[in-house]
């Protein structure tokens, strides 16, 4: 059986990674083989250890962690199949220890480290459509689940100043953003044609369907489908939004009359009056005019 490159970030969730590395390790060894495991969380080094596990032949990469783990290695081995686009990609798998799992649920990955070190050694490899940011700075981002642009940043950027995250985390996070954030008037085109434009809660671009810890926020998305699911929350009352934020968790909110829902394979933002907060696979960012493109089929993931 051949090799497989384990990256640890033993910080995801809180340390919970690192403290259930001593059991799931042996369970590793079980169902995969043989391991080269990689204990890091700096981006940096993460491309080097793809690169190293690239000239050793090694043709699978599995990531204990969470959705910035995620995000993290997606980037890096979008880089590395750029640059080798005439070689098998790397197969990648994500087993879920981090604070969001949200991949994991769009996935039905077991949270239980037992039952997924099981699932992912009878996984198969699919290829998996990926999402690709260009922003007003020439920087370029690829993201696995969904991006979003407006409120979603600012709650990741409070989740992300938590020290201690529990369940409910996202969920607070989300009221007391909700309390005092102000909609931003966006222009969104779709495949080149105007789409929307005015004041803004939210505007989704979901490869995936779920994001903040639970929330369906694109029930219909699917990852070989070779488009976005883009679902925008208008700028309405917050009595509005806060009385129908039960929707989002049950995935009924496509027919509210505060929400737009379409498909397309290219999607453009504009913040008509300064930047957009972003929040990318539970990663933070900011621009004023951003372009997403869908890659098909453009990694190879275990699923």
């Amino acid at each position: 059986m051949s090799k497989t490159l384990v990256i640890l970030n033993p910080f995801a969730g809180s340390g919970r990674a690192g403290r259930v590395w001593k059991e799931l390790e042996p369970l590793l060894w079980k169902e995969l083989g043989e391991l080269v495991v990689a204990i890091t969380q700096r981006t940096e080094d993460v491309a080097q250890h793809l690169d190293k596990a690239y000239d050793a032949g090694i043709q699978r990469v599995i990531a204990i962690g969470g959705d910035g783990t995620n995000h993290t290695l997606i980037n890096a081995l979008a880089a590395l199949n750029t640059q080798h686009p005439n070689d098998p990609k790397m197969i990648y798998g994500n087993l879920p220890i981090g604070s969001g799992q949200d991949w994991a649920r769009h996935k039905k990955i077991p949270l239980d480290i037992h039952q997924a070190a099981r699932w992912i050694a009878n996984a198969t490899p699919t290829p998996t459509d990926v999402g690709k940011l260009m922003l007003d700075n020439n920087q370029q981002e690829y993201f696995l689940n969904i991006a979003s642009a407006g409120l979603s940043g600012e709650v990741n950027e409070r989740v992300n100043n938590t020290a201690v995250r529990k369940p409910w985390t996202f969920l607070k996070a989300t009221l007391q953003s909700l309390h005092h954030y102000e909609p931003k008037v966006m222009q969104i085109r779709l495949d080149g044609q105007d789409w929307y434009e005015g004041k803004t809660y939210l505007l989704a671009v979901a490869n995936g369907t779920t994001f903040g810890h639970g929330m369906q926020i694109a029930p219909r998305a699917e990852t070989n489908d070779g488009v976005f699911d883009v679902v925008l929350v208008k700028g309405v009352s917050k009595l509005v939004i806060f009385s129908a934020l039960h929707q989002v968790y049950s995935g009924s909110h496509l027919t509210h009359p505060a929400v737009k829902y379409a498909q397309a394979k290219e999607v453009q933002i504009t913040g008509v009056n300064g930047s957009v907060g972003l929040d990318l696979d539970g990663e933070t960012a900011t621009s004023h005019d951003m372009t997403f493109r869908i890659q098909p089929g453009l990694m190879q993931i275990l699923s």
